[in-house]
């Protein structure tokens, strides 16, 4: 009885923390469906009376989101591949090979993730600018091709396979090369997948960055264009909410599908939380 009790009172914390994070879910989707006078009701309403649905398209033409969309496939997908790669290499070289100062490198990589990211933005601004890379896709991806924990986090999933394997395939004149695409990449595909799921909504959600080397609206991505909405005149909530939907939507189902990946390769890897 003891047992089911604890279970009982598990469940039932585990159902208001999921409730709580969808709540506000939940109240976006609501509200992107409602009246101007709906949105801004006191007390709030939460189910609006008249379903507008053309708040989509209005949102959708209210600035070019098609182009906002296209810029964040294209800084998303590059930004992406660029940190898988990078983050293969450097892993496998931190977790396989040896060669002088590895451990010294290895740890001042992980002493740069206890500074702060905002104190690298005038730095990067200034370096680009420098470059001529301002208003251009170089400046949106290249700053992000390359990441520490994801290296971390996949030099914890390479360093579990026994050195035992590596040795073998020495021996039999296997390359390094050939050894981590045959070997390492397969046996670590888990956490692979995980860092490229987190990567692509850091990326597709990324705000910031975007705002400060951007300023036309042809190099804008989706999260900076929901700025239209607001004005000096006030925000227009659904029409807001509206557009953070669509723009929600595509990480919502990548997230669902690719869940399993996310909770296994955080697993092999050793970090607990």
């Amino acid at each position: 009885m003891t047992q089911k009790i604890k279970l009982t009172i598990c469940y039932v914390l585990l159902g208001i923390g999921a409730i709580s994070m969808l709540l506000p879910f939940i109240w976006m989707v609501s509200t992107s469906l409602k009246t101007a006078g709906e949105a801004t009701a006191m007390p709030p309403i939460w189910i609006p009376k008249s379903w507008k649905f053309s708040n989509y398209v209005t949102a959708w033409n209210a600035a070019p989101f098609g182009r906002y969309m296209i810029n964040s496939i294209i800084v998303t997908t590059f930004s992406t591949l660029g940190e898988l790669v990078t983050t293969i290499f450097a892993a496998f070289a931190f977790a396989k090979l040896q060669f002088y100062g590895k451990n010294l490198i290895f740890t001042i990589l992980m002493g740069t993730m206890m500074v702060p990211g905002e104190l690298l933005l005038i730095p990067n601004f200034v370096t680009l600018s420098r470059f001529g890379w301002i208003n251009t896709f170089f400046a949106l991806i290249v700053p992000w091709l390359a990441s520490v924990f994801s290296i971390f986090m996949l030099r914890q999933t390479f360093q579990s396979v026994p050195n035992e394997i590596y040795y073998a395939a020495k021996v039999d004149g296997a390359s390094d090369f050939r050894f981590l695409w045959e070997v390492m990449v397969p046996l670590g595909k888990s956490s692979i997948v995980a860092i490229a799921v987190l990567k692509i909504i850091g990326s597709w959600n990324s705000f910031v960055w975007p705002l400060i080397v951007t300023n036309e609206q042809s190099m804008r991505t989706l999260p900076v264009g929901l700025q239209a909405f607001t004005t000096e005149a006030g925000t227009k909530f659904q029409l807001l909410m509206a557009a953070s939907t669509i723009v929600i939507i595509p990480m919502v189902v990548i997230y669902i599908f690719l869940q399993k990946y996310i909770i296994a390769g955080i697993s092999k890897s050793g970090i607990k939380g």
